[in-house]
């Protein structure tokens, strides 16, 4: 327990200094979070864990921030449960239910079917609800590497674990959203998941800007041009290496698609800086006249080398553009 209190410590510290939340109350109540389950009270009532360190912490003269975190640390301790409302609570539970998840990977215990009886799912839930319900916006990738580089045990390789966790808990997010929100459909999930966001609350974001693309009436055909955008280039196996020549652009309909994708580009780059994913999506589907005409009326694998690489540069700089938000070639019915 002394050292899982010095982990969750150090992964709490982390995450506090990413929200800009008192590094030093986090810091004291993730040391003293578990110093309540060696009292005989907890010891015949386990349910009052946490509950009854916030006390002792109260009576030993401790900060209050400090007690409400070591009470909140275990929040949310089922489905539905409320969570925790301070900042330091909040980071705490997130470190701890962390540090417990990278420690059974790392170990390779891992759930299986439906069997979990470490409770993982419950905690990987717990993590996902504190970090979108309360829009705690976090590098959450490099809170994941935190806490697997900080277990003791000797495990597989450390890429593939982050990778594996990262995974684990995105299934879990996929499950929370189909469960809370009828518009959110599997193939809008997968269109962000291939982006592989950081930031859950980034996530977040992505996912209902391109739900709310999907109820554009260009968004379907935009989807079904970049299906067949992804087949060209990989089929032609372009590598994006070839950088694009204005001057080799032939026919007038590549013409027209260049001279749209650059005035959209300048438009969304700012949008996405500021992470305005709904409003820039909604400023690409202004391609779609430009896009269609193109599909109609240019033959991408030419003869003329030279031309078809620089219509292929094209069509990678036009996927660029949405895949900065999401694949959302993902979205055409049938898609693999």
């Amino acid at each position: 327990m002394h050292d899982k209190c010095i982990r969750n410590a150090a992964l709490a510290t982390l995450i506090a200094k990413q929200l800009e939340i008192d590094t030093e109350m986090v810091t004291r109540a993730a040391v003293l979070a578990k110093c309540d389950l060696l009292t005989g009270m907890v010891g015949e009532f386990p349910e009052l864990q946490g509950v009854m360190g916030s006390y002792y912490a109260t009576s030993s003269g401790e900060d209050e921030a400090v007690a409400t975190a070591i009470g909140e640390q275990y929040l949310p301790r089922f489905a539905g449960d409320y969570l925790p409302t301070s900042g330091a609570g909040q980071v705490l539970a997130v470190a701890d239910k962390l540090d417990t998840l990278a420690g059974i990977f790392v170990l390779g215990k891992k759930p299986s079917g439906k069997r979990d009886p470490f409770g993982l799912r419950r905690a990987a839930l717990g993590v996902i609800r504190i970090l979108i319900e309360k829009s705690l916006d976090i590098d959450f990738a490099e809170a994941i590497k935190a806490a697997i580089v900080q277990q003791p045990a000797v495990g597989a390789d450390h890429g593939v674990l982050r990778e594996a966790l990262y995974d684990f808990i995105v299934d879990r997010l996929r499950r929370y959203y189909l469960d809370q929100d009828a518009t959110i459909s599997t193939e809008m999930f997968e269109a962000v998941r291939a982006k592989r966001p950081a930031s859950l609350t980034d996530f977040d974001e992505r996912l209902k800007a391109v739900a709310a693309f999907s109820r554009l009436e260009p968004a379907a055909s935009l989807a079904a041009a970049n299906k067949r955008t992804a087949n060209i280039l990989r089929q032609a196996e372009y590598d994006g290496s070839g950088k694009l020549d204005p001057a080799l652009l032939e026919d007038v309909a590549e013409k027209a698609l260049y001279e749209a994708l650059k005035t959209t580009e300048k438009k969304v780059r700012p949008l996405l800086e500021k992470r305005a994913y709904t409003e820039a999506l909604t400023k690409l589907s202004s391609l779609r006249p430009a896009i269609d005409t193109f599909f109609d009326e240019v033959m991408v694998m030419t003869d003329d080398e030279e031309v078809r690489h620089n219509r292929l540069a094209l069509l990678a700089e036009l996927r660029a553009q949405f895949l900065n938000i999401a694949d959302v070639s993902r979205l055409t019915p049938g898609q693999e």
